[in-house]
């Protein structure tokens, strides 16, 4: 366990890009680099706004806006949390503005654990989408479609073999590696062929994460 953890700390701190997901450990980089500078004192701490207008002058300076249109008709669904349009025959783009997150690093953050544990439902990111003034993360992700309703009691069964420990509902803890992962309904893990696919996954780091 205890090299698994210093594995995820090494994709988290660490300052080298992960494969694919370089472009997606750039942005993460910069953000852990404003966090370090920005005021942490309880009179002023960071503001996310603030955080998102370094955000997307990083994104203007390194020319990484996503510049393809997004048709509406190729509009799957919507969450609280983001848009999904359908790619091409075998993925999807998501469009995130990171409501879940107190922080864009934190989303981020999340997106690096996700493709950690789940190679199979990577993201890639693709850059940032200013919409109305509202800016989204864009990123890609293989489409998967279930031949069955997720099970959670099975669901739970193999999330606690792996360390996980339910919370509440369908929220879970992992005290050892740190991490909250939460929202873990039939619609965010799908079931194929018997095979589990997380494909909307949030991923909380806790303090005990960087011990």
């Amino acid at each position: 366990m205890k090299g698994l953890k210093n594995e995820l700390q090494d994709i988290i701190i660490g300052n080298g890009p992960i494969g694919h997901t370089s472009q997606l450990k750039k942005v993460q980089n910069f953000l852990s680099r404003y966090a370090q500078t920005s005021p942490g004192t309880e009179e002023q701490k960071r503001i996310k706004s603030e955080e998102e207008k370094f955000l997307i002058d990083f994104a203007y300076e390194q020319d990484i806006l996503y510049q393809r249109d997004i048709l509406e008709d190729t509009y799957i669904s919507a969450g609280a949390e983001q848009r999904v349009y359908r790619y091409d025959d075998h993925s999807v783009i998501k469009l995130n503005d990171s409501v879940f997150y107190e922080y864009w690093l934190d989303y981020f953050n999340s997106l690096l654990i996700h493709n950690y544990f789940f190679k199979s439902t990577a993201y890639d990111f693709l850059g940032f989408k200013i919409i109305s003034n509202h800016v989204y993360a864009v990123v890609k992700q293989n489409f998967i479609v279930a031949t069955e309703v997720t099970n959670l009691k099975l669901l739970q069964a193999f999330l606690e073999y792996n360390g996980f420990s339910n919370l509440r509902n369908n929220d879970y803890h992992h005290t050892q590696l740190g991490l909250i992962f939460e929202d873990l309904h039939d619609e965010n893990v799908l079931s194929r062929d018997g095979i589990l696919y997380f494909i909307d996954t949030i991923f909380y780091l806790t303090k005990h994460f960087y011990e």
